[in-house]
C-alpha cells in the first residue's frame, strides 16, 4: 500500500506535465490552425462556384493566383520569417495600448512585412503577425461573402455588375493574402518552432513531426465534412458566418497557446542573427570527413556569402529603385542558397513527387467517375487513403529509430515505387480506357479550332484546378457500365498503398531540412521548398489540361510514375553520397550512438 501511492502520484504528475508541456500546446495550436485552414480551403472553392453561376472559372483563377503567388514570393516570405523575432513576451495590450489597436497595427505591419522582405527585427514578430493577418483576412473574406450572398441580386443590377466584379476581385485578393500568411505560419511553426521545442533530441523531433502530420491528416478529413454539413443543412450565408466566427475565436486561442509555448521554451527568444554569423561560419567550415562523405550540415553556406538576407551593400545607392529591386535580390539569393545546400537533391526529390495525378484530388476522382465508381465508394477509398497516410507517419518513427533518418527515406521511396507499379499495371489491365490511337491533345485541338463547345472545356479546366473539393460533381450522363473493374481497382490499390511510403518519405525530407539547414536560413530555404512544390504541382495541372480525355489518363499515370522515380533517384544519389555503401545496411554503429543523449544526426 505504501509503494502504490507514489506510483499513482507520479503517473498523475506525468499526465499533467504532458498536457501543460510546450509540445502539447503546439499540437493544440496547430490543430486549431489547420482546422480553420481546411474549412476555409474547402469552403472558398464552393463559394466561388456558387457565386459565379455554378461555373468553375473563379475557382480556376483563384488556384492560379494562389499557386503563382507562393511560387514567386516563397523565398521572400521565408526571408521575412528569418529576419524577424519569433514572438514577444509582452501582450498586445502592453505593446499597443489596447487590444483592438494592437490587432490593427499588427495586421498592417504584417501585410507590409509580407510584401517587403527587408523589414528589420523589432518591426513585427513572425508568429503574431502571420497569425493575425491570416485569420483577419479570412474573417474579412467571410463578411464580404456574406454581404455578396445577401445582396447579390442588387449588386448584379448596380453599375452593370461592375461592383460585383470588384467584390470577386477583392475576395480572391484577400484570400490570396490569407494563403501567403498561412504559408508563413506553416514555415514558422512546423519548420522552426518544432525544431527549437524538440531541442537536440532527434527522436523527439521525429515524433513531433509525425504527430503534426497525423493532425494534418485528420483535420483534412473532418473539417471539410463539418463545414459541408453546415452549408448543406443551413446555407452558404450561414457557412460564411460560421467560418468567420470560428477564425475570430480561434485566433485568440491560438495566440494564447503560442504565447505559453514561447514562455515555456526560452530558446525561442534566441534567434540566430547577425551576432551569430561568425559562430555559424566556424561550424560550417569544411574539414576532412571521417564518415565516408561530408554531412549536409558541414557544407551549408550562409545566404549571399554570409551577408544578411536582403542587406544593401554600402556602396549601393538607396532609394525607390533599391527598395523595389530588394525582393528580386532576395528571390535570387534564396534560390541560390537552396541550390548550395547539401540537402538540395533531397528537397528536389520531394518536389518531384508533386508532379503526379496519383492522388485523391479531383483529377483522379473525376477519372474514377468515368470508370463507374460512385461517390459512396470514393468516400470509402478516401478514408482508406487517410488511414494509410497515418500508418506511414507511424512507420516513419519506427523505421527511423531502427535504421536512421537517411535510410528511412531510401526505404520509404522504394516502398512507394513498388506500390506505384500497381498503377502502371492498371494502364494495361482489362477495363482500362487507355488507347494510344486517340490523340491525347484531341480535346484541346478541337476546342482551339472551335469544334468543341465551351462548357466541356470549362469543366476540364476547372476540374484541373479545383483541388480543394473532396469529390467533383458526377457527369451529367451516366457512363456505360464497364466490362471489368480490374484496371480501376489496381489503380486505387496502388495509390492507397503508396501513401504509406509517400508520407514517410515526406517526413524524412522535412526532418533533413530541419536538422541540416542553419537557423538563420531556415525560413528562406523552406520558403523556396514550398515554391518548388507549387511549381511541380502547377506543371501537373498543365499536363492534365493538355490531355484531359480518359483515354490519355494512362499516359498521365506513366508520366507521373516516371517523375516519382526520378525524384527517388535524386534522393538515392543524395543518400549514397552521404552514407556510401553503408546505405544498404539495416542499421549501423552510428545509429546506436543516437540513443545516448547525443546531438541530432542524419544517419
Amino acid at each position: 500500500m505504501e509503494t502504490a501511492a507514489p506510483k499513482k502520484a507520479t503517473w498523475t504528475e506525468s499526465i499533467r506535465h504532458f498536457f501543460t508541456s510546450a509540445k502539447f500546446l503546439i499540437y493544440m495550436g496547430h490543430a486549431l490552425s489547420t482546422w480553420g485552414d481546411r474549412m476555409w480551403n474547402f469552403a472558398v472553392a464552393v463559394f466561388l462556384v456558387e457565386l459565379y453561376g455554378n461555373s468553375l472559372l473563379l475557382t480556376a483563377v483563384y488556384g492560379l493566383v494562389v499557386a503563382g503567388s507562393v511560387l514567386l514570393l516563397g523565398a521572400n516570405i521565408g526571408n521575412w520569417v528569418d529576419r524577424n523575432p519569433r514572438l514577444k513576451g509582452e501582450s498586445l495590450t502592453a505593446q499597443h495600448g489596447s487590444v483592438w489597436v494592437g490587432l490593427v497595427r499588427c495586421v498592417w505591419s504584417g501585410v507590409f512585412g509580407l510584401v517587403r522582405s527587408d523589414v528589420g527585427p523589432g518591426v513585427s514578430t513572425v508568429a503574431q503577425t502571420s497569425l493575425l493577418v491570416q485569420n483577419s483576412c479570412v474573417i474579412t473574406c467571410g463578411v464580404l461573402l456574406m454581404l455578396v450572398f445577401h445582396f447579390k441580386v442588387q449588386l448584379v443590377e448596380l453599375y452593370n455588375g461592375w461592383i460585383l466584379t470588384v467584390c470577386y476581385i477583392l475576395v480572391i485578393s484577400i484570400a490570396n493574402v490569407a494563403n501567403l500568411a498561412s504559408t508563413a505560419t506553416s514555415i514558422t511553426i512546423q519548420r522552426d518552432w518544432v525544431v527549437v521545442v524538440a531541442g537536440q533530441d532527434s527522436s523527439s523531433l521525429a515524433d513531433m513531426n509525425a504527430t503534426v502530420r497525423i493532425i494534418d491528416q485528420l483535420t483534412n478529413i473532418l473539417a471539410p465534412m463539418l463545414v459541408g454539413q453546415i452549408m448543406a443543412f443551413g446555407s452558404h450565408f450561414v457557412g460564411c458566418g460560421f467560418i468567420s466566427g470560428w477564425n475570430l475565436a480561434s485566433m485568440c486561442v491560438e495566440y494564447g497557446l503560442l504565447w505559453k509555448v514561447y514562455q515555456k521554451t526560452p530558446a525561442l527568444a534566441l534567434k540566430a542573427g547577425h551576432k551569430e554569423q561568425q559562430h555559424e561560419l566556424k561550424q560550417l567550415s569544411p574539414h576532412k570527413d571521417c564518415e565516408n562523405g561530408q554531412s549536409p550540415e558541414e557544407s551549408s553556406q550562409p545566404l549571399m556569402d554570409a551577408s544578411p538576407p536582403g542587406a544593401v551593400d554600402p556602396g549601393q545607392a538607396a532609394g525607390c529603385c533599391g527598395a523595389a529591386s530588394r525582393p528580386l535580390r532576395t528571390f535570387r539569393a534564396g534560390w541560390v542558397a537552396y541550390y548550395k545546400q547539401d540537402i538540395f537533391l533531397a528537397g528536389m526529390s520531394l518536389a518531384f513527387l508533386y508532379m503526379t495525378v496519383l492522388g485523391f484530388d479531383c483529377i483522379t476522382t473525376g477519372f474514377a467517375y468515368t470508370q463507374g465508381l460512385n461517390g459512396s465508394i470514393l468516400s470509402l477509398l478516401m478514408g482508406a487513403s487517410a488511414i494509410s497516410g497515418i500508418c506511414g507517419t507511424v512507420a516513419f518513427t519506427w523505421i527511423r529509430r531502427k535504421c536512421g533518418l537517411i535510410r528511412t527515406g531510401f526505404i520509404s521511396g522504394t516502398a512507394q515505387l513498388c506500390c506505384l507499379l500497381l498503377c502502371v499495371s492498371s494502364v494495361f489491365a482489362p477495363g482500362s480506357p487507355f488507347d494510344l490511337s486517340v490523340s491525347p491533345f484531341q480535346d484541346l485541338y478541337a476546342h482551339l479550332m472551335g469544334q468543341q463547345s465551351l462548357p466541356e472545356a470549362e469543366h476540364s479546366l476547372g476540374a484541373a484546378f479545383h483541388t480543394n473539393a473532396t469529390t467533383p460533381p458526377p457527369p451529367a450522363h451516366e457512363p456505360p457500365p464497364l466490362q471489368s473493374y480490374m484496371s480501376v481497382s489496381l489503380l486505387f490499390a496502388g495509390v492507397i498503398a503508396a501513401r504509406v511510403g509517400l508520407w514517410s518519405f515526406d517526413l524524412t525530407v522535412t526532418q533533413l531540412i530541419q536538422e541540416n539547414v542553419i537557423e538563420s536560413e531556415r525560413g528562406v530555404i523552406n520558403g523556396v521548398q514550398n515554391s518548388m512544390n507549387y511549381l511541380l504541382d502547377l506543371l501537373h495541372f498543365i499536363m492534365v489540361i493538355l490531355a484531359p480525355n480518359p483515354e490519355a489518363f494512362g499516359l498521365l499515370v506513366i508520366i507521373s510514375v516516371s517523375f516519382v522515380a526520378m525524384g527517388h533517384a535524386m534522393y538515392f544519389r543524395f543518400a549514397f553520397k552521404s552514407l556510401g555503401s553503408r546505405l544498404f545496411l539495416c542499421c549501423s554503429p552510428e545509429q546506436k550512438a543516437e540513443t545516448d543523449a547525443s546531438p541530432p544526426t542524419t544517419v
